[in-house]
């Protein structure tokens, strides 16, 4: 019983050397993505409706402000059509706040809808290599979540996942 006992002590130490780790750099691997680069294109050009669109209602904030100043200098307004103009440019300004409130949420949405698909897609190439190679971990080395990471003693399996995405 103490020969087995001591056998299989001596065995578990080789057993932890026999585990295979591996790495891969997500940082080249999405960026030569056909849909990662669509993605992003479609992103960039939301973004830059909103944009503008915001750049639009904060120019004719600006006029309709500049309108109300002249009016509150100019002494002969009357009080009312004063106040009528501070509550529509209170108005206009909360518009604005939740248009801006309204597109960084939508433009956050698409992000997470159309990068989500393709880092799915990147995870079960990483499943398949890693099921195919007989890894324990398989860990991206862009995260900046790993301390350390021997590079010598870990496998880089990027080039596979570039393959098995049939990317280049």
């Amino acid at each position: 019983m103490k020969k087995i006992l001591f056998v299989m002590l001596m065995l578990a130490p080789m057993s932890i050397f026999a585990q295979k780790f591996a790495h891969f750099n997500s940082a080249d691997v999405l960026p030569a993505m056909p849909e990662y680069k669509t993605a992003s294109d479609e992103i960039q050009k939301l973004s830059t409706q909103y944009e503008e669109e915001l750049a639009r209602l904060q120019k004719e904030f600006q006029t309709k402000a500049e309108e109300y100043q002249k009016l509150s200098e100019a002494g002969n307004t009357a009080q009312a059509i004063l106040q009528s103009k501070e509550q529509e440019l209170q108005k206009m300004n909360e518009s604005i706040q939740q248009f801006y409130q309204a597109s960084q949420q939508d433009l956050q949405k698409q992000q997470q809808e159309k990068l989500g698909a393709i880092q799915a897609k990147v995870i079960a190439a990483i499943k398949k290599i890693g099921e195919a190679g007989g890894y324990i971990y398989i860990v991206d080395t862009t995260g900046g979540a790993i301390p350390f990471i021997n590079e010598t003693l870990s496998t880089n399996v990027t080039a596979q996942v570039k393959a098995e995405l049939g990317i280049k």
